[in-house]
C-alpha cells in the first residue's frame, strides 16, 4: 500500500470541499482525483485543491487503478447506487451521511461490501471529534453517574427553495436526513440500541419535513430527545443527564470544543479543541483501518449505520415522509 493513500472524491459540492481541505492537512493522505458529471466543475475543483487528475464521470474515477479509496460526497439519493458501483469496483469507501435513503438500501450495500470484502464506512465524522471521544471517556469514568438521558438539537432557518436539495424529495431532502441524523447519532452513541420511537413533524410545501422532533427509548435504559429544524435557529447543543450530574456539549454539538461537567463537586469546563475543520479524524480512521486490513471500522461499525437508518425509516413512517421509489 502506498505511503500516502490516494483519495478520490465523487462530487464537488460543499461537503466535498470540506474533505478536500482535511486531506491537505494529513501526511498519509493525498487528494488524487475528483469526479463530477460536469467536467468543468471537476477541473475547477481539482485545480483549486491540487488534485492531479479530474474526471467527467464517476465511472472514470472508479476505473482508475491509482485511486486507493473513494469519498462519496453527492446528494443523499445518489449514495446507494454509487456505493454499489464503488464496492463492485473493489474501491474502499467513505460515504457521506446519511449512508443511504433507507435501511433497505443500506442493507443491500452492506451485504455486498461484506460479501466482496470491501471496506465501507459511513462518514459520521462526529464520532471521531476529540471532544466527543472525551465525553465518552468522562461518562465511562462515572463523572455524572449512570447515564439516563440525552437532549440534542440542530436547527437553522433556511428560506424555501424548491430546487435546493434540502427541500427536494427526489434528492432525499428534509431536516431529518440532513441534520436530524446528528442528534440521533449522539443518542445512539451514548445510550446504545433504540427500542422505541415516537416522532412528530411539520412538513413543508414540497412534502419533506422542515421540523422534526423525536423521543427514543433505549434498550439498555435511558430516554433521549432530538430536534431538527429548517425553520428555526436552535442552540446546537447536547446535554447528557446522569444520576449524579450533567455533561454539556457546547455549540456546535456535532463538533464541540468545550464540555462542561456539573456534578456534586461543582462545575468545570474542559477545553478539547480539534484540528482544522474536524473532518481529518474520519479520514485518519479510514486510513488506519485500511492499513490494518480491516473491512469495517470498530468505531463506526456498519451495524450502527444500519440501525440509524432503520430508526429514521420509522421516524419518517410516523411523520408521513416518503421518497420517490419507496
Amino acid at each position: 500500500m502506498q505511503s500516502r493513500l490516494r483519495w478520490g472524491i465523487l462530487g464537488t459540492g460543499g461537503i466535498a470541499r470540506q474533505l478536500a481541505q482535511a486531506l491537505a492537512e494529513l501526511d498519509d493522505a493525498l487528494l488524487y482525483g475528483v469526479a463530477s458529471r460536469d467536467a468543468t466543475k471537476a477541473a475547477a475543483f481539482a485545480g483549486e485543491f491540487g488534485a492531479p487528475i479530474h474526471y467527467g464521470s464517476y465511472a472514470a474515477l472508479l476505473a482508475d487503478p491509482q485511486i486507493d479509496v473513494v469519498y462519496i460526497a453527492t446528494p443523499h439519493a445518489q449514495h446507494h447506487a454509487l456505493l454499489l458501483d464503488c464496492i463492485t469496483a473493489g474501491k474502499p469507501v467513505l460515504c457521506e451521511k446519511p449512508f443511504t435513503l433507507n435501511a433497505r438500501q443500506g442493507a443491500e450495500a452492506i451485504a455486498l461490501a461484506r460479501a466482496r470484502g470491501v471496506f465501507v464506512m459511513e462518514a459520521m465524522w462526529t464520532r471521531f471529534i476529540p471532544a466527543i471521544v472525551a465525553a465518552q471517556d468522562l461518562v465511562a469514568a462515572g463523572e455524572i453517574g449512570r447515564l439516563q438521558g440525552l437532549q440534542a438539537d440542530f436547527g437553522f432557518c433556511q428560506p424555501f427553495d424548491a430546487q435546493h436539495r434540502t427541500f427536494n424529495q427526489a434528492l432525499g431532502g428534509g431536516a431529518l436526513l440532513d441534520i436530524g441524523i446528528y442528534p440521533l447519532a449522539l443518542a445512539q452513541l451514548f445510550l446504545g440500541p433504540i427500542s422505541a420511537i415516537s416522532a412528530q413533524a411539520e412538513l413543508g410545501q414540497s412534502g419533506v419535513d422542515e421540523q422534526t422532533s423525536f423521543s427514543l427509548r433505549h434498550r439498555d435504559g435511558g430516554i433521549s430527545q432530538g430536534l431538527c429544524s429548517l425553520r428555526s435557529r436552535t442552540p446546537w447543543e447536547a446535554t447528557l443527564m446522569g444520576e449524579r450530574g450533567t455533561l454539556r456539549l457546547h455549540s456546535p454539538m456535532f463538533k464541540p470544543e468545550r464540555l462542561t461537567v456539573h456534578n456534586e463537586q461543582g462545575s468545570r469546563e474542559i477545553a478539547v479543541p480539534h484540528l482544522g475543520n474536524g473532518y481529518r479524524y474520519e479520514v485518519e480512521e479510514v486510513n488506519r483501518c485500511l492499513r490494518a486490513g480491516l473491512r469495517e471500522s470498530p468505531r463506526m461499525p456498519l451495524d450502527d449505520t444500519l440501525a440509524a437508518l432503520a430508526a429514521m425509516d420509522e421516524i419518517r413512517r410516523q411523520i408521513g415522509v416518503r421518497y420517490p421509489g419507496e
